[in-house]
């Protein structure tokens, strides 16, 4: 990928580790002076969005670098491994954050200087916002992977932080101190969620699970849109990064001659490369009506 896609890409990871950073210093000068551990929850979340960030900096910039010889089908897989990479060490922060919150369940602690805890996560709530909306127009224009995991995450802070004021508003009242610890279970189950939600995406690149039905019907249509093409089978789709791969047997007629199947084929790549800009699109040409042996799900 070249030109202002990749300039995207490399903007919206420079953002997000810098909006991480920023939230951390303050979430963490906030959670000194008031002690709650929802607070906690949300530094250390943040803290792990800093890390997150920093692995989707560097797995963008390898997907980024173009096929060689060696990788033929270029680096692309790069932010699936660290999307698994951040799916396994949110998990772990959230069984963390699980101990703690127990642990204040049975010595529960009213948290002090509340109101700096609430400025702090207004202001996180704000910066979040900005963030968010960035990365969904990127995600937009690239189909990033990681892009769209570190969305993710933020889109999950947005809830953790709102679910820590209101512990921070309520602990503060006298026979309350318990809404703090179980402020932080319920972040916990959302980080739980978003690890889940990361992992399943994450799994579903590394082993090349087929683009969605919408997208192979948008495939068939524009294909067959195509006057002398006469059917399609053995339709299969993938993608590594923010690349698609798409294969197909295209099905001619019979009696055409080379020259006018490979004009056909080229006229067909074209039509869905613009659908779908920088994908691979391999194809093989096959005379109308002859029956092959096919897999069970190659029927098109």
């Amino acid at each position: 990928m070249t030109g202002n896609p990749a300039r995207l890409l490399r903007l919206a990871t420079y953002a997000s580790f810098a909006v991480a950073l920023v939230l951390v210093t303050a979430k963490y000068l906030a959670w000194q002076q008031s002690g709650s551990v929802a607070l906690l929850s949300s530094l250390l979340d943040s803290g792990l969005d800093a890390f997150a960030s920093l692995l989707n900096l560097l797995a963008v910039r390898t997907a980024l670098v173009p096929a060689d010889s060696e990788h033929r089908f270029g680096h692309g897989k790069a932010e699936a491994l660290a999307g698994l990479g951040q799916a396994v060490i949110i998990g772990g922060s959230a069984l963390f954050l699980v101990a703690e919150a127990v642990q204040s369940l049975r010595q529960p602690q009213p948290p002090e200087h509340s109101t700096a805890g609430i400025a702090v996560m207004l202001f996180s709530i704000l910066l979040t916002v900005a963030l968010v909306l960035f990365q969904r127009h990127v995600v937009r224009r690239t189909g990033s992977l990681a892009i769209s995991a570190d969305r993710l995450h933020y889109l999950s802070d947005l809830l953790t932080n709102l679910t820590v004021i209101a512990a921070l508003l309520l602990a503060s009242q006298p026979g309350l101190d318990w809404v703090d610890p179980v402020g932080a279970l319920l972040v916990a189950m959302l980080i739980f969620k978003g690890a889940a939600d990361i992992l399943r995406q994450a799994l579903n690149h590394l082993m090349d699970r087929e683009l969605d039905e919408p997208e192979r019907d948008r495939i068939r249509a524009a294909v067959l849109r195509h006057p002398e093409a006469r059917a399609l089978h053995d339709l299969r789709t993938r993608s590594s990064g923010n690349q698609s791969f798409i294969q197909f047997h295209l099905e001619l007629d019979p009696e055409m001659s080379l020259r006018a199947a490979h004009r056909v084929s080229e006229e067909i790549i074209a039509e869905l490369q613009a659908l779908f800009p920088g994908a691979e699109i391999i194809l093989r040409q096959d005379p109308a009506g002859v029956i092959e042996q096919r897999p069970p799900f190659a029927a098109s």
